[in-house]
């Protein structure tokens, strides 16, 4: 059995692709869901960002895998899967193992260090084990890379300064326009990501906020906590007329704004520029706009110049990071391997026990004058002899399970033993598991954002 991860990023594919494979958590479950349909693949999970789409496998065979990931998402998105592959990446293995880890430590976002994909990725581990679509490794694997992701906030400064998507968005409009305190800023979209924005611009002297959102309610609520002032959407244009900065976040499938209003609003401003920021994933704001004049337009995508100045203010502390992803790949590749001979102990232990059982069938009637207390004093003694001799094996086939010649000792003990079955089916009983690994479903339920509304913003 192997990992196998496919999937695009911000560092493989353009806006557009990432829009047609933005997945919400109905359509993440599905698609996980029906990935497991497939032959080879036993486990599944699909995590989705403004940023990444991306499905992590568990499969018998790791084309055959990979293959039926990328028709998948190429039905998905409605392209071809030729021009789908040519702006993705997969990998297996430990290479699958370490990219997940990174991901799940930031060390792959746009903006390294950021804290919201860590939520998505336990929001979309929690989603599959709801769905049915893990087991005893993703269950393992995806607890320990949440555990990483922490480990590297904690003992590193990665994450001391927090930056975003919405951080940089606010930042270029400093740039662009220059002091922010006497500037009116629009605010689409009431989630957290437009939360987060508000509180980066006060933090740059901000106070004239207004907050737009389709349930008028959760724009009041917003508006409440920031000290701003809701305002109703179907009013939107008039609105836009005060507004010098405007920066969307909804989850809207279509545009939110186009080149028509914002026209009509600038002519009303008398020449007053508006800067625009999209930071939504599918867009919120028309791309025509940007042809206006006094129009200036900024989508997720070019952030990313704000984004790089940024990283080079954490490459140190990335570095520490990095070596904390290498320590915990090492305890997992430990615990992999572990689990590659655990269907030996445990077809080990299964044949000797037979014996065991069959030699105290085979005494018969010679145990009849024994007293049930005695009988169960000799299912005890015959037990402890069976654990004691299993137990040297056991220990030395567990030590030798990370090497690379381990397959020679378990081909060995399964020739000298003569075990045949079926492998797998009883791992379990090996004591190579936690007994929390071995629940379908059990791993973080910790507070997660929504897969899809932000990774390294929205």
């Amino acid at each position: 059995m192997h990992l196998v991860v496919v999937g695009i990023s911000h560092r493989t594919a353009p806006l557009e692709l990432r829009e047609r494979l933005a997945f919400d958590d109905e359509q993440a479950a599905g698609v996980a869901r029906r990935l497991l349909d497939e032959e080879p693949i036993t486990e599944a999970v699909a995590l989705s960002t403004c940023n990444r789409t991306e499905l992590y496998l568990f499969a018998g065979d790791t084309l055959a895998a990979e293959q039926a990931a990328f028709r998948h998402l190429a039905e998905y998105a409605d392209v071809d899967a030729v021009d789908l592959r040519a702006a993705s990446y997969s990998s297996s293995g430990e290479a699958a193992v370490t990219h997940l880890f990174r991901v799940a430590s930031s060390l792959d976002s746009m903006v390294v260090g950021e804290d919201q994909i860590l939520a998505q990725v336990k929001d979309a581990y929690r989603l599959a084990c709801g769905s049915g679509c893990t087991g005893t490794v993703f269950n393992r694997l995806f607890r320990h890379a949440i555990e990483v992701g922490k480990r590297t906030r904690t003992e590193t400064g990665i994450g001391a300064r927090p930056v975003s998507v919405s951080s940089a968005a606010v930042e270029l409009a400093g740039q662009v326009l220059g002091k922010l305190d006497r500037r009116t800023v629009l605010v689409l979209g009431a989630g957290e990501t437009s939360e987060l924005t508000v509180r980066y611009l006060q933090s740059r002297g901000v106070s004239a906020i207004l907050v737009a959102n389709r349930t008028y309610e959760a724009a009041e609520e917003l508006a409440a906590r920031c000290g701003g002032r809701a305002v109703r959407f179907e009013d939107l244009e008039r609105h836009l007329e005060a507004a010098d900065i405007v920066i969307s976040s909804t989850a809207s499938p279509g545009y939110v704004l186009d080149r028509g209003q914002v026209e009509r609003a600038l002519h009303r401003r008398r020449g007053r520029p508006m800067f625009l920021i999209d930071i939504a994933v599918p867009r919120d704001l028309d791309p025509d706009i940007n042809r206006i004049e006094n129009a200036f337009l900024y989508d997720i995508d070019d952030l990313q110049e704000v984004v790089e100045r940024n990283r080079g203010e954490r490459e140190r502390e990335a570095l520490r990071a990095e070596r904390i992803v290498a320590e915990e790949l090492e305890r997992m590749n430990e615990w992999l391997a572990g689990l590659e001979v655990a269907p030996t102990i445990a077809e080990l232990r299964d044949a000797v026990d037979d014996i065991r059982e069959r030699e105290l069938r085979r005494l018969g009637t010679r145990l009849d004058d024994l007293s049930a207390d005695q009988r169960r004093q000799v299912e005890v003694l015959t037990t402890s002899i069976v654990n004691k001799i299993l137990h040297e094996p056991t220990v030395r086939l567990k030590e030798v399970a990370t090497q690379p010649d381990a397959y020679i000792y378990v081909e060995t003990l399964r020739r000298l033993f003569g075990l045949n079955g079926a492998t797998g089916e009883k791992a379990e009983g090996a004591g190579l598991l936690d007994d929390e690994d071995r629940r379908p479903g059990a791993g973080e339920t910790g507070e997660a954002g929504r897969a899809g509304t932000s990774e390294d913003g929205p």
